[in-house]
């Protein structure tokens, strides 16, 4: 998914216009007559006027108020939202049809929802994926592109190193979803341990990668091993599930606890009161019941 050509004027149009006012304000580089000017100029020349600007938030302000602009107040309004930029290393995990994601290095993860300019993403990275790239995220009309230049490393990643990218962009999307606008609200930034532990869960590579993580949050917060024991239950149920095939149980009810069927019949209601009388009261919570169903 790109800009259209609308679009792509209007990016061009206010970015370079602001890139322009800079370089007038700093004199950085020769022979900038005009913004448009800077169409024709290296990559990297430019990047010496991204450098000041991110490193300056307040000449946003400064070129909004000039009188010289000329700039509606949408304009304006685009402009001024790019103080919310977000710059740093990426991996680059999916193309998408609405947008590619962008994975961060932080932790938590985070996974940006990034549209291409003039070029689709997927034709300038390739579908070789995970690719790492040094980026500079722009909000452009409540949509996320990047600021017209990708730095990509030329970087192989091993099977182990792949699974742990997957890894964190599913922890990701379980914590704050794929991020399609900034800055990220402040409802999204607020993510619970819950959600935290249910992403470290997620994956067997997850799990033993996270494990001293996940005790360390059960630890703080006792009361997270409820969730653990949901998450786990999934887990085990999936295996439980074909091995009751296997041994020729067609359909039931079953209840988990560490690991283990402590309980089965052919309700839920029945596999529940049979839980309730062999555990104690502070355990039965800690109980997944799950349904195998015939086929």
């Amino acid at each position: 998914m790109n800009l259209s050509e609308t679009e792509i004027e209007r990016f061009y149009r206010l970015y370079h216009s602001l890139l322009f006012y800079i370089n007038n304000k700093y004199n950085v580089l020769m022979g900038i007559e005009r913004p448009g000017d800077l169409h024709k100029m290296n990559p990297n020349d430019i990047q010496k006027l991204k450098d000041i600007l991110y490193d300056k938030l307040e000449l946003i302000d400064s070129f909004i108020k000039d009188d010289h602009n000329d700039l509606s107040a949408p304009d304006r309004e685009i402009v001024s939202s790019w103080k919310n930029f977000v710059v740093g290393r990426f991996y680059i995990v999916r193309h998408l049809k609405n947008y590619t994601i962008f994975l961060d290095e932080n932790e938590p993860p985070k996974a940006y929802g990034v549209l291409g300019i003039i070029t689709p993403l997927e034709d300038m990275i390739g579908p070789n994926l995970p690719r790492m790239v040094k980026a500079t995220l722009l909000p452009f009309e409540n949509r996320i592109i990047y600021d017209g230049t990708i730095f990509p490393y030329n970087i192989l990643f091993g099977s182990g190193t792949r699974r742990s990218i997957n890894d964190s962009y599913s922890q990701a999307k379980n914590s704050l979803g794929i991020i399609t606008s900034l800055p990220i609200s402040s409802e999204k930034t607020e993510i619970s341990d819950a959600d935290t532990l249910r992403g470290y869960l997620k994956t067997a590579y997850s799990r033993d990668a996270y494990r001293e993580d996940i005790w360390e949050l059960i630890r703080k917060n006792p009361d997270l091993m409820v969730v653990y024991c949901e998450e786990m239950g999934r887990v085990h149920a999936r295996t439980y599930k074909k091995r009751l095939r296997e041994a020729g149980v067609v359909e039931g009810w079953f209840a988990l606890i560490d690991g283990m069927i402590i309980a089965g019949g052919k309700t839920r209601e029945e596999v529940l009161r049979i839980s309730k009388s062999l555990l104690p009261p502070e355990k039965r919570k800690l109980v997944y019941i799950f349904n195998l169903k015939a086929k």
